[in-house]
């Protein structure tokens, strides 16, 4: 990642973190046609809002919960 690249990084994480919204990670598929992000916050709404804030598309928003290998311990 350049300068640039860097700062516009550093514009999401400011944007975001307005509305107590943080980009976890995404996901590309191998086509790079979809991506698929793993965001932590508050609300659907403060997704939406801060997505389009940052000019990024929400076709969909779903609660997810964490379940891992260390699930059951």
């Amino acid at each position: 990642m350049n300068e640039a690249g860097a700062d516009a990084m550093g514009g999401v994480i400011m944007r975001n973190a307005e509305k107590g919204v943080t980009w976890v990670q995404s996901f590309v598929s191998a086509d790079k046609k979809q991506s698929f992000c793993v965001y932590d916050a508050p609300s659907p709404e403060a997704i939406r809002a801060t997505a389009q804030k940052n000019m990024l598309p929400v076709d969909k928003i779903t609660e997810v919960r964490v379940l891992d290998p260390y699930f059951y311990r």
